[in-house]
């Protein structure tokens, strides 16, 4: 199988869409079939991914993103696992939400382009994997967020080319649109997915 490797963000040769045999960078940071678990139904968006995400209001801090970062932790700490089921999604979105807007101080708009893409991530794992759990980890330096989704499966992901009447399919076809990169780690039991953001930091 062809491995290329995946840079960190402070390398300008990208690493989108890059696979590598290791785990993530560690100087850096200190699925395919699109259909976004835990996203109560809603259809793909068409066009800009930001537009589903606006739907739910990411950037309008509530009362159960607080009580999801109290139950099952701060991933941008340390793994947060979260059980391979649908609902686990809107867990995640809040995750993300909460410590992207409220712990890093960020944007609204990479808040809602960082919990749509969680989506995604978070989507493949529970729909392609057969997991039990998968794992949610965030990481921030100066510059960059990383996101990155930990499973057992070492099944890659694929890019899919979409059309712009597809309501499915555009699971990494957004990550690859939104994010400035993206890959895949293969591990010795699974793999991480992971994209990465650059940001301007208050």
């Amino acid at each position: 199988m062809p491995v290329a490797h995946a840079g960190g963000p402070a390398s300008d040769r990208g690493a989108r869409g890059a696979y590598s045999l290791e785990t993530a960078p560690a100087a850096p940071m200190g699925g395919h079939d699109g259909v976004m678990a835990g996203l109560e139904g809603m259809e793909q968006p068409r066009g800009d991914g930001r537009a589903i995400a606006s739907r739910w209001s990411p950037t309008v801090e509530d009362e159960r993103a607080v009580h999801a970062l109290e139950v099952h932790g701060d991933p941008s700490e340390g793994e947060v696992p979260l059980p391979s089921l649908p609902e686990s999604a809107a867990v995640a979105r809040r995750l993300v939400q909460i410590v992207v807007l409220r712990r890093w101080g960020l944007t609204p708009q990479l808040t809602e382009d960082a919990v749509l893409l969680v989506s995604e991530l978070v989507g493949n794992a529970v729909r392609h994997t057969g997991a039990r759990a998968f794992g949610l980890r965030m990481r921030h330096r100066r510059g960059w967020i990383r996101v990155e989704v930990r499973d057992p499966s070492r099944a890659l992901p694929c890019l899919m080319p979409v059309q712009d009447l597809d309501i499915s399919g555009r699971g990494l076809f957004l990550v690859d649109k939104l994010a400035d990169r993206w890959g895949v780690d293969l591990l010795s039991h699974g793999k991480t997915t992971w994209f990465e953001m650059r940001v301007v930091d208050r």
